[in-house]
């Protein structure tokens, strides 16, 4: 009996559709809370080829909701230690790994390569950076965030409206899971909706996960969703890009209080004073902090008073 016996019964499946699983390049970017679920679920599916993306390493802090990663493995990369629990899991799934973050510079080659691509980095730099290639590639984005007892995931891009056109506008501060926790159920059933999403994305389902967002609201015991397929799009988006992609010419203004600038050559300028900044008219501005958000923020005030190229950079090393 194949080990897809189950999976492959399925009328939306069969077996035209196990093989079209079996062909898929999937790219998963993350291998935390949101990608242990998804790395298990399409390699239980028999997706043919995962490449994962991720820098970090296993922590104790990390185990209850990456419960994949054991504790004589605290310290390794992320990407070897899941490729350890994939491979006895499915040895038949080709594994591609990258101990790196993802950013603007790589993001291209990556993203060209895959036909599904999913976003469980649960960063903004790396979910609009995810965004905006998917958007130019025509791929299909599977993306996804979660904290505290709630989260969402939501279909982008390969057709749909992109990550941008659902949130134009981004918090002005943002809890993560070290200020806020997260509930590791509540990660889990955030990464295995995107994981079914990739497979239905995968499969050609109909109606389409791309352009539907799900939300899961733990603490009331709750799910809603909306379909959003005629959001329209920022009229000036404004890219992040990475270090290695700065240039002589540009005006790099660090917006982080609580570090000295990034480059010698950059002004330290806090968010609240960026209405002082007036930038020559042929300049790039580059505004730089930890994640991206502020840069992000700051990056849209600029634009109400200054016309010029602004990027953005998260400085997550």
């Amino acid at each position: 009996m194949s080990r897809y016996t189950r999976q492959s019964l399925l009328p939306e499946v069969g077996d035209l559709g196990q093989d079209r699983i079996g062909r898929a390049h999937v790219l998963v970017v993350g291998a935390g809370g949101l990608g242990v679920p998804v790395l298990q679920y399409l390699a239980g599916a028999g997706v043919g080829q995962i490449t994962l993306v991720d820098g970090d390493r296993v922590e104790v802090s990390n185990l209850h909701r990456q419960p994949i990663y054991r504790m004589d493995q605290t310290g390794q990369p992320k990407v070897q230690a899941a490729a350890d629990a994939i491979a006895a899991l499915n040895p038949l799934v080709r594994l591609h790994l990258r101990d790196e973050w993802l950013d603007p510079a790589n993001a291209p080659a990556l993203v060209a390569a895959a036909d599904v691509v999913l976003d469980c980095a649960d960063t903004f730099a790396a979910s609009l950076t995810l965004s905006d290639t998917c958007a130019a590639l025509g791929r299909p984005l599977i993306t996804a965030s979660a904290l505290a007892l709630a989260g969402y995931v939501a279909g982008c891009c390969g057709g749909a409206p992109s990550l941008r056109a659902i949130f134009p506008d981004l918090p002005a501060r943002a809890a993560t899971c070290a200020t806020a926790g997260v509930m590791g159920p509540v990660v889990g059933a955030v990464g295995a909706l995107q994981a079914q999403m990739a497979l239905s994305v995968v499969l050609g389902l109909t109606p389409s996960p791309l352009g539907q967002l799900i939300r899961l609201d733990a603490g009331n015991w709750r799910m809603a969703g909306f379909r959003f397929d005629g959001a329209p799009e920022p009229d000036r988006p404004l890219p992040f890009i990475a270090r290695s992609q700065t240039e002589a010419q540009d005006l790099l203004i660090d917006l982080r209080t609580e570090a000295a600038p990034f480059s010698p050559s950059a002004r330290h300028i806090p968010p609240e004073e960026i209405t002082r900044l007036t930038p020559p008219p042929d300049a790039r501005v580059v505004l730089a902090c930890r994640t991206g958000l502020r840069a992000h923020n700051a990056g849209q005030v600029l634009q109400g008073h200054w016309p010029g190229r602004i990027a953005l950079l998260a400085l997550n090393d």
